[in-house]
């Protein structure tokens, strides 16, 4: 079967936009300047979900690519609130595809693992909007890499498959280097990451006691999440060594992502063009094998995914 990763035709830039932002944080005005910035970029890989914002991000989304619809991948989510199961599924399916005034979805995403509804209805509900051409790939988005496998064989009866995976990946936040993205390039399963800046943390913009009004401030899961005192210490160090080799922190978090071997695509995000600017500037940087050694080092590794460490 030929994928997402294999089809160069379809295959996004290697680099998207994340819509979260828009109606929420982002106003009309600052979401079509955003999105022109990104085209500008060569960006036309768009990330939304049911739940953003009331609907009010698929709907901004749905305006904004309306004179280029063609040119423009469009992906979005289902599931994050009402499960799995298929009556959710096409409801949420249908609505987003009128928010966002379009045919065909190119990637839906099943938002995040639900244990409580069988596999087989939810991939089997995936095949039949895939094959009536509503949508192009199916995605999951928070799965382990047990849930990711687990999924795709059941995937397989219906006669399709998994072909994106979005998980979280920073230079704080690595747990992916250890099963998840391994498993995308084994398995040919392209990873769309998202949060390449930490919620903000990687640009240098917070202290760990004091922020300046971003999610770290004002939302209870990001502040939870990059609470920790090693998460502060990899955000300094990295503002630091930005300082020392003339660079933005932000750029260099975004391509440190990018150049992982197994070619994440980082989801880039953003409150207004000037905010984003950074993250596009690491389209050009000139990342290399030396200088992402050093970021590296800014954290520490994941151990690997075994239970005898002490032999690896």
């Amino acid at each position: 079967m030929t994928t997402l990763t294999t089809l160069s035709g379809d295959t996004p830039a290697r680099f998207a936009f994340g819509c979260m932002q828009f109606g929420g944080a982002a106003d009309d005005r600052a979401a079509r300047e955003m999105y022109d910035a990104c085209r500008a970029a060569g960006i036309r890989h768009f990330d939304t979900a049911y739940s953003y914002t009331e609907g009010e991000s698929e709907r901004i989304l749905g305006r904004l690519i309306a004179s280029e619809r063609d040119r423009i991948f469009v992906a979005t989510k289902a599931g994050y609130a009402g499960g799995a199961a298929r009556a959710n599924i096409l409801e949420t399916f249908e609505e987003s595809r009128k928010r966002l005034n379009i045919d065909t979805i190119d990637l839906f995403y099943m938002h995040r693992w639900d244990g409580e509804t069988p596999l087989e209805e939810t991939f089997e509900a995936l095949a039949q909007l895939q094959s009536g051409g509503g949508i192009r790939y199916i995605g999951v988005s928070n799965y382990a890499a047990w849930q990711v496998m687990k999924a795709q064989a059941v995937a397989a009866t219906f006669g399709t498959r998994i072909d994106v995976l979005q998980p979280m990946y920073n230079l704080a936040k690595r747990q992916a280097e250890v099963e998840i993205l391994p498993m995308c390039g084994s398995e040919d399963i392209l990873a769309a990451t998202y949060s390449p800046l930490g919620g903000g943390l990687l640009t240098g913009k917070y202290t760990k006691d004091t922020g300046t009004g971003g999610r770290l401030a004002t939302d209870a899961r990001y502040a939870k999440r990059y609470g920790g005192d090693q998460s502060h210490d990899t955000a300094r160090a990295l503002v630091d060594l930005a300082a020392e080799i003339g660079a933005d922190p932000a750029t260099l978090a975004v391509a440190w992502v990018a150049t992982h071997p197994a070619r994440p695509i980082p989801i880039l995000s953003a409150r207004s063009e000037a905010q984003l600017r950074p993250s596009l500037a690491a389209i050009s940087y000139p990342m290399d094998e030396d200088l992402r050694a050093r970021l590296s080092t800014l954290g520490p590794t994941p151990p690997p995914a075994t239970d005898r460490l002490e032999e690896a």
